[in-house]
């Protein structure tokens, strides 16, 4: 073994090892991995920044970013409105579908962001029988399409940097296709064996919020019970205004009118839970665009002081609409427009363009930051962000417009209308993805330059000798699976490729397969929580314990498994 090989293993090894034992972050140890080569002199800097700007890297970075645009729009609102009635076996249906599909097209960690709302607020059920589920449905969509999710397109990155041709755009649907049939049914039948239990509500002062009823709502007629209103997680209804009169309390059995002022008690990101409820018009609606939220506190030195929002005329002198405030634990009354403002008040707005250059704006506000919350887009720019994502993927699987064209050009678009601002553009950048993939290809580099590469194929042909193609293929899966568990899917799919692609090369055969097997078992995350970024966003939202994930994963991994393996031994003979 020469020297340089000596060193790249060595690396590697080093690498592996810190992954699975540390607990520093996998961009922090990838980024020192090919630094280390830099400085060593295994690689040149030009060929090594090359890998950077891959183009299949490129698209991912692109849909993260578009993501932001995405998520604002009211079609996921829509379908979180369309899964909440039925009985547990039809939620969980239509859950998956809804979910497969919009993680097929967008990033799957943004669907479940988005849907653990609706489904914290689904009264029929326990969120802790859906919750497990829909992060399950999201990993199943994200098979289904190239862009499914960003272990697809590093695995892309790889197979172009290889000289090999790009990945389909529904090249592994039908894998992908019979993987979520059967992961749907072992769902449905073992998710109400998934403990009833609710999850925990941090106590912190609430903020107040306003409604109106529109005219020919959904809503007028029906009561408080009828339209789920007393069912809304981290939100209460706390009072009506009817034509001047307030009803307080409020009975769950008080039927609402037109025009009626709904008083809401709750948390901040209740602004968008309320702007996804049909016939109801948050307070200063048409002022709302999408905006990422910002939370300020009222000043002892502010002018605004002793004036309600409509006196201090808060929209023409801040560039800015007020959409919830919060005075301590004290409750409040009337509605918002009214509310006589006090030094210590913290408001919720949602900014204008110019909200950063107001010259008062240290005068009147202590504190100015951002808020992990934002609001919808009007139907409009929903329609033309959504028309205009169809496009860009539509060009694309016809060869059209690349995507990495199509979508930089969306990504202007929504820059010069507002969807998304470029403060949301630096916040979304994913880094340390970007980081992981770049590094990981140049370590494939100089595994394949080094001759590193054709000497592991030679070592697993010998060794798989007695086993065949069928045997090496599911070693790599295990192996895959097993990375996937212990260090996340992109740093598996990462490490794990080289591998599988010299067996297939060792043995001279078509390495589809291999690749299939990397891509189907990196995504094959379902027995604990770490594994996968969706699993770990509903394990605290459904106040699970690591026994949930293993009683309901660990059959599906297997169903999910043994699915995937025949499918791809079937269609991609070696």
């Amino acid at each position: 073994m020469a020297l340089d090989q000596i060193g790249i293993l060595g690396v590697l090894a080093v690498l592996i090892t810190l992954l699975i034992t540390s607990r520093l972050k996998p961009a922090l140890l990838f980024g020192a991995a090919i630094i280390l080569c830099y400085l060593a002199g295994m690689i040149e800097l030009s060929s090594m920044m090359a890998n950077f700007s891959n183009s299949s890297l490129l698209v991912l970075v692109l849909l993260m970013i578009i993501s932001a645009a995405i998520e604002k729009t009211r079609l996921i609102s829509w379908i979180s409105q369309q899964i909440s009635s039925g009985s547990l076996l039809q939620v969980l249906f239509k859950l998956g579908i809804s979910t497969a599909f919009l993680s097929s097209f967008t990033n799957n960690t943004a669907v479940v962001a988005s849907l653990i709302g609706a489904i914290k607020r689904n009264g029929n059920h326990a969120p802790s029988r859906l919750l497990i589920p829909l992060s399950y449905f999201a990993i199943f969509g994200g098979t289904l399409t190239l862009i499914g999710t960003s272990t697809n397109l590093i695995v892309n990155s790889f197979v172009v940097d290889a000289g090999l041709p790009s990945i389909g755009f529904f090249d592994f649907t039908i894998v992908g296709l019979a993987a979520f049939t059967v992961g749907l049914v072992m769902i449905m039948l073992l998710s109400p064996s998934l403990p009833d239990t609710k999850a925990e509500i941090v106590e912190e002062a609430d903020y107040f919020l306003e409604a109106k009823v529109n005219p020919g709502s959904p809503l007028i007629g029906k009561t408080i019970t009828e339209n789920n209103l007393r069912n809304l997680q981290q939100l209460y209804l706390a009072e009506i205004i009817r034509k001047g009169q307030r009803i307080c309390p409020v009975s769950p059995d008080e039927a609402l009118q037109e025009s009626d002022i709904l008083l809401f008690c709750g948390a901040v990101h209740s602004v968008g839970i309320l702007q996804d409820i049909p016939g109801l018009d948050l307070f200063a609606e048409n002022q709302l665009k999408g905006q990422n939220l910002v939370e300020v506190i009222v000043s002892h030195s502010a002018d605004i002081k002793g004036k309600s929002i409509k006196e201090c005329h808060f929209r023409e002198e801040f560039d800015a609409v007020v959409v919830a405030i919060r005075r301590g634990h004290t409750p409040l009354q009337g509605g918002l427009g009214n509310i006589i403002l006090r030094e210590g008040d913290t408001l919720v707005l949602a900014p204008g363009r110019d909200f950063y250059k107001t010259k008062r704006l240290n005068r009147e506000f202590v504190v100015v930051s951002g808020v992990d919350a934002s609001t919808r887009l009007d139907k409009y720019r929903s329609g033309g962000v959504m028309l205009g994502f169809a496009a860009v993927i539509g060009l694309a699987v016809f060869d059209v417009v690349p995507l990495l064209k199509g979508l930089l050009v969306l990504l202007i678009a929504c820059l010069v209308t507002g969807t998304i601002t470029w403060n949301e553009v630096k916040r979304r950048f994913p880094f340390e993805i970007w980081v992981v993939v770049g590094s990981a290809l140049t370590l494939a580099q100089l595994m394949t330059s080094s001759g590193l590469a054709d000497m592991m194929g030679h070592f697993m042909h010998t060794y798989f000798a007695n086993w065949g193609l069928i045997g090496a293929l599911i070693a790599v899966y295990v192996l895959t699976w097993l990375l996937t568990e212990v260090i996340t899917n992109n740093a598996a799919a990462a490490l794990a490729f080289p591998i599988a692609y010299s067996i297939p090369v060792g043995y001279g055969v078509d390495p589809t397969a291999f690749i299939m097997v990397v891509i189907f078992a990196a995504s094959c995350s379902f027995i604990s929580p770490y594994g996968y970024q969706t699993n770990l966003m509903v394990y605290s939202a459904g106040n699970y314990r690591l026994k949930n994930y293993l009683k309901i994963g660990i059959p599906i991994s297997i169903g999910y498994s043994i699915t995937v393996l025949s499918m791809i031994i079937w269609l991609f003979p070696f």
